[in-house]
């Protein structure tokens, strides 16, 4: 499996972050992840939090990272992670309805599929893994019972609806066990 690496360096000015969106979109178009594929939305959302963080809560340059094909190749996972030279963990907290700020880690738990922090040097990196959904063929139709086959013949063609799949409850015939006394 081959895994591809870009990054940039982020300045700590939150000017930077509208900088990494852009480059973001960029990337993710460049891997083959359209602008308007959900998962773009959600890549850029979860860069755009992490980044943020970095810049405003460490005050430090940080670098972006994002790993194309990392983790099950079946599943195209998409990794970022922005390393800073911050020592200090992240520290998730729960926002207030009033509050302005302080919802960036929980919207990265309830975005991405995975989620974590490791120390990195002197500092630390917050990573975060979106699995890129591959479409899977849809289920094959269950072949329509004999029994409903044999209906619908001898209903003649104003009533050729047939339903696809299995035939519904009523026209089901089916054993049942006896009912047990109560």
């Amino acid at each position: 499996m081959q895994v591809l690496l870009v990054q940039m360096e982020v300045g700590p000015d939150p000017a930077e972050v509208g900088r990494a969106r852009r480059w973001a979109r960029s990337r993710l178009a460049g891997s083959g992840i359209g602008d308007d594929e959900p998962l773009a939305e959600t890549l850029v959302l979860l860069i755009s939090e992490l980044v943020t963080n970095a810049v405003v809560h460490t005050g430090c340059p940080a670098v972006l990272r994002m790993l194309f094909g990392a983790g099950e190749p079946a599943a195209g996972t998409v990794r970022v992670e922005v390393a800073d030279t911050s020592a200090c963990p992240p520290s998730p907290r729960r926002a207030e309805r009033e509050d302005t700020n302080g919802r960036g880690l929980e919207l990265v738990d309830g975005l991405a599929d995975r989620w974590g922090w490791q120390p990195e040097g002197a500092g630390k990196s917050i990573w975060c893994e979106v699995d890129r959904c591959v479409a899977s063929p849809p289920p094959p139709t269950a072949p329509v019972p004999s029994a409903t086959r044999t209906a619908a013949a001898a209903t003649g063609p104003a009533s050729s609806a047939v339903p696809a799949g299995p035939a519904p409850a009523t026209m089901t015939t089916a054993t049942t066990a006896p009912a047990i006394p109560a």
